[in-house]
């Protein structure tokens, strides 16, 4: 899966399940800052980007990550790890 195909599956779950609109989901948008996702909101995500990896997702990767642009960049190693 490329990062420009992670990036429109994020985009679809934080629209589907936090309405965000679509226009404040870039690249750039800070997760807590621009997006309002709280703590228990990104346990929320890290739910539903399990599908992506086979249930195999360790919270732990997301400790460091503060946009969106994070999230592709660690499920894109994740995944490219488990290939």
């Amino acid at each position: 899966m490329t990062k420009d195909e992670l990036f429109a599956r994020i985009s679809g779950i934080l629209q589907d399940t936090f309405e965000i609109a679509p226009e404040r989901i870039t690249p750039e948008a800070q997760l807590y800052g621009d997006l309002d996702i709280d703590s228990i909101d990104a346990v929320d995500l890290i739910v539903q980007l399990k599908p992506l990896l086979g249930g195999k997702l360790q919270p732990e990767a997301f400790k460091a990550v503060r946009t969106v642009q994070d999230v592709v960049d660690v499920l894109h190693g994740l995944i490219r790890d488990a290939a």
